[in-house]
């Protein structure tokens, strides 16, 4: 049996899908894919200028959930068992946080 992720799923990021591909992030250059809300979370905050937009069929909201978990995400984050300490490894919550500090 084949295990199909959507094509925002990373080849490197072992976690399964959490549903059906509802919304496409598109990068600066507006090349895309369309992926579940969890692999496009990911995708999205391994991007710098990425941006995430609603398939036709998506559930209400969609979109915004991707954008809001993408937030607290840190890139490439199936790399989990690095040190992270530079801005460029952080989630953009973690650096909007340290920068209040």
């Amino acid at each position: 049996m084949t295990d199909t992720r959507c094509p925002a799923a990373h080849p490197d990021d072992p976690t399964p899908c959490d549903g059906p591909a509802v919304v496409t992030v598109l990068d600066r250059q507006n090349a895309g894919a369309d992926g579940c809300e969890h692999h496009a979370a990911r995708l999205l905050a391994s991007l710098e200028g990425g941006r995430v937009y609603p398939l036709p069929d998506a559930p209400e909201g969609a979109a915004i959930r991707v954008f809001k978990a993408a937030d607290g995400t840190r890139p490439f984050a199936w790399h989990e068992d690095a040190p992270r300490t530079q801005p460029s490894q952080l989630s953009n919550r973690e650096n909007r946080e340290r920068d209040a500090r």
